[in-house]
């Protein structure tokens, strides 16, 4: 093997520094709605989806996210003995991504669905506000302006996570 060039070098680090923007990308488009639907069933009155999301909240929050891609991109082939192909890595490596940072909006946007004061809710009541007037125009532009800060976190941890691709 012979040395490699600058340019070589530097054409290495463009293509996997695309990846990354590729993987986030994704990663944001997907998890952040879907986080939301998260938050939602997790905030739910059905106790039966409660249970559930809590659940997946657990393990999605509570093992590493290396852990989770090695699950993705083999489990299919050693648990069910599906064949997925070289195509897989970035479908597996976008699953696992867009589910673990699902969860974790899901409890930023929880928290500030919640923090809200009651009083807020009472004030749209006797003003004629209904269910869906009193989320947009009222607590929804203060959950954003509360979850703008742990929002912002989170996406630089996933700019700095998407080099476990890599492995």
């Amino acid at each position: 093997m012979g040395k490699m060039t600058i340019q070589q070098i530097l054409m290495q680090l463009a293509g996997g520094m695309g990846t990354s923007i590729q993987i986030f990308a994704v990663t944001l488009i997907f998890s952040l709605p879907l986080g939301l639907f998260v938050a939602l069933g997790r905030m739910s009155k059905n106790k039966l989806l409660q249970a559930v999301i809590k659940v997946y909240i657990s393990i999605m929050r509570g093992t590493p996210l290396m852990l989770q891609l090695m699950a993705f991109m083999f489990g299919p082939y050693y648990l069910l003995g599906m064949n997925m192909g070289t195509d897989w890595k970035f479908g597996a490596c976008a699953v696992g991504f867009i589910l673990n940072y699902s969860a974790y909006f899901a409890e930023i946007y929880r928290s500030g669905i919640q923090s809200i004061p009651k009083g807020q809710y009472e004030a749209a009541l006797v003003l004629g506000y209904s269910r869906s007037q009193t989320f947009f125009k009222i607590v929804l532009p203060q959950v954003i302006k509360r979850i703008l800060p742990a929002m912002g976190n989170e996406i630089i941890t996933l700019v700095k996570d998407t080099s476990l691709a890599f492995v």
